[in-house]
């Protein structure tokens, strides 16, 4: 039901053979062998499965017990989120299609800036796309993707119209272009590629799992924006029905209030950017436009797969406002010296109604998908926060 390729008929033969292109690596031992060695000497791989002592004990119980909560830190990768794990598999399978130009759209900045350090290795023209809104918002990555040799183009508004340019864009130039999508959104084969490359963050958790207490986690909880980094997680669990799935999404001012980013919660399905899912529309179908403090949120859809999850019931999915994400980010801060991206805040924010439901010693994984250093002038501008730092 969900997914598909409602593109124009032009577009149809370049997605079908990114499609055979993509099958083929995914099979491809070399190309494999050589996506490892990258993520590992480049990326940063394997992250850390941290365990979040002083956190834990901040959920203890009366009885001094209470479950235990593990930190996959993916916002130590290179360039300090997730995005880098499909930007560098991406990037990698444009050089091997012969495509010279590659072109993005970034909300928070953190795929652009990984879209960025991606050709930048591999000698591939960049062009981002980022919306005015986000730019003023997120200006330390708009600079760290100009560094790194990327052409940033700024468009009116913010990630969803950034999206919509970077499609035409590419629309323009399919001969010589590549299209680089950091959602598990848009058009087949879009978001099964943008799974399969951020999949490593859920393999090498059960590996760790397994490590540590020698089992699988018990609870796995991530942010949801389009969905990529909770994919990510999820995707090697989801037969394991013992292993229960949350999506956290930005329910902003209030779900009430209209300004949210809460697809899942609020959503009805439609097709946007060449797929069908969940989307925040109108009566009448048109997009409404999403809200979050986490700008990596503000993402009027979700990918097909999450909403498939959602319709199956074989992930939960949760919503905390901005406030909530603000006061968790200072949390985590406080409690372990990990300062988190305001989209992995939402995650540990849910931890607050999570906890106290749980067993004693449950296992729970929360995905840390980004550093929130990008984040600061926001911490510092918002009231309830500043006033604790003063």
């Amino acid at each position: 039901m969900y997914g598909g390729k409602f593109v124009p008929e032009t577009l149809i033969s370049s997605l079908s053979e990114l499609e055979t292109e993509f099958n083929s690596v995914v099979r491809d031992a070399e190309f494999q062998e050589e996506l490892a060695k990258t993520l590992r000497d480049y990326g940063g791989r394997e992250t850390p499965l941290y365990l979040a002592q002083r956190l834990s004990d901040h959920y203890k119980k009366g009885n001094g017990e209470g479950p235990v909560i593990y930190l996959k830190r993916e916002d130590l990768n290179h360039t300090g989120s997730h995005k880098i794990n499909n930007a560098v598999g991406q990037a990698m399978l444009a050089k091997r299609m012969g495509l010279r130009s590659v072109v993005a759209a970034t909300g928070a900045g953190q795929h652009g800036v990984a879209t960025a350090a991606a050709c930048a290795r591999l000698a591939l023209e960049c062009i981002v796309y980022m919306g005015t809104a986000d730019m003023e918002k997120q200006p330390q990555n708009v600079m760290s993707m100009k560094l790194m040799g990327a052409q940033v183009r700024s468009v009116e508004g913010n990630f969803k119209d950034a999206t919509s340019q970077a499609i035409r864009e590419w629309i323009g130039n399919l001969e010589t272009s590549y299209y680089l999508s950091g959602m598990v959104a848009g058009p087949h084969p879009c978001p099964s590629m943008v799974r399969e490359f951020q999949s490593v963050i859920g393999k090498e958790t059960r590996k760790q799992a397994i490590e540590r207490w020698g089992g699988k986690p018990d609870v796995l909880v991530a942010c949801v924006g389009s969905g990529s980094n909770a994919l990510g997680l999820f995707h090697e669990f989801i037969r394991d029905e013992d292993v229960r799935l949350i999506g956290v999404e930005g329910a902003g001012l209030g779900l009430d209030s209209g300004k949210h980013s809460a697809t899942l919660a609020m959503g009805e399905v439609g097709v946007y950017h060449g797929a069908m899912s969940y989307l925040l529309q109108s009566t009448e179908g048109q997009i409404v436009g999403a809200h979050s403090v986490a700008v990596g949120l503000e993402y009027p859809g979700v990918g097909p797969e999450l909403s498939f999850l959602k319709d199956t019931r074989r992930a939960e999915f949760y919503n905390v406002t901005d406030e909530e994400a603000l006061h968790a980010c200072q949390r985590l801060c406080r409690l372990e010296g990990i300062l988190p991206a305001l989209e992995a805040s939402h995650a540990v924010a849910f931890l607050e109604k999570l906890c106290p439901t749980l067993p004693n010693k449950a296992k729970v994984v929360v995905n840390c998908s980004g550093r929130g250093d990008k984040d600061l002038p926001t911490l510092f501008n918002h009231d309830s926060i500043n006033g604790l730092l003063n």
